[in-house]
């Protein structure tokens, strides 16, 4: 089931209202995104409400979106971790390429200098 988010108006503030729906629930909001990058975070927040919804049967909206928001976090957190994980080895493989390559500017500067003192 698609939950479109649809272009409302544009307020005083020059960021577009966009109504969409999570779940059922019916919801406004002000944003500098476009229609299409609103859609698809509707689209992956109401999934991922209604899998908790599924999970907690017979609990209320509230705990499911609370549990939909944990999830979320969880995702976030474990990508950033990952993202700064490859971040640091590139780091560390670009720190070592800096250090070939000013090793390798030595060896040639020595060996110029060696040349011209025989």
């Amino acid at each position: 089931m698609k939950h479109d988010a649809k272009k409302d108006s544009v307020k005083s503030s020059g960021k577009p209202t966009f109504d969409f729906k999570i779940a059922g629930v019916s919801y406004k909001i002000k944003t500098s995104h476009d229609e299409q990058t609103l859609q698809n975070l509707v689209e992956y927040v109401n999934g991922k409400v209604t899998e908790a919804m599924k999970a907690t049967k017979n609990s209320s909206f509230q705990n499911a979106a609370v549990l939909a928001s944990l999830n979320i976090a969880e995702e976030m957190i474990l990508l950033k971790r990952r993202a700064q994980a490859e971040l640091d080895k590139l780091e560390q493989k670009a720190l070592k390429l800096a250090q070939e390559i000013e090793n390798t500017r030595a060896n040639k500067t020595l060996q110029v200098s060696s040349q011209t003192n025989n």
